[in-house]
């Protein structure tokens, strides 16, 4: 956590418009990868994102300046991405209740990429099989290209740490994808 981050978080807390502003610009695009990766959808991401920092905005009083922005808002939106995947989830159970008519079987091809097939069971496994700080680090690590120092600091975490749940992860992807290695 930078001096900067703490000062822009401490005038946010007072309502400071545009110390947010600022902290918007910082971390916008590091959270909008952050989610567009668990989510795949850059409408939704985007909508997430935005959720995230009015959420902030919204609760600014009870801003700790001490602690990562990035950690509070990564935790955010990943609430925020579980809310979006419950409501879908029982919106799914719902339509296959619905029976479908006028549908053929050309609607729906099997061909698929052996690539979008690996990346898409990389990604169920990134989200269903990693614990949430394990993710968390890993994201940061392999799509945000973060180093094990930097990432350490954003979460208040050891270097030694991030390091432990980098090869946590990578061993828990390697179990779940040894049908496609």
């Amino acid at each position: 956590m930078t001096e900067k981050e703490k000062i822009l978080l401490k005038k946010v807390k007072e309502s400071d418009k545009d110390a947010f502003q600022q902290l918007f610009s910082d971390f916008h695009d590091a959270l909008f990868r952050f989610v567009i990766y668990r989510v795949q959808d850059s409408d939704l991401a985007e909508d997430i994102t935005q959720e995230t920092f009015l959420r902030v905005w919204k609760n600014r009083e009870s801003l700790i300046p001490e602690k990562s922005f990035f950690s509070l808002i990564a935790r955010i939106s990943t609430n925020l991405c579980y809310d979006h995947f419950r409501h879908v989830e029982v919106r799914n159970r719902h339509e296959d209740q619905i029976p479908e008519f006028g549908r053929s079987h050309f609607d729906d091809p099997e061909a698929v990429n052996q690539a979008e097939m690996l990346q898409e069971e990389i990604q169920r496994v990134v989200n269903e099989k990693l614990p949430d700080k394990c993710r968390t680090i890993f994201i940061l690590s392999r799509i945000e290209d973060r180093s094990n120092p930097e990432i350490a600091e954003i979460l208040n975490l050891s270097t030694r740490t991030v390091e432990n749940q980098i090869y946590r992860a990578l061993k828990i992807l390697k179990k779940n994808l040894k049908n496609y290695l």
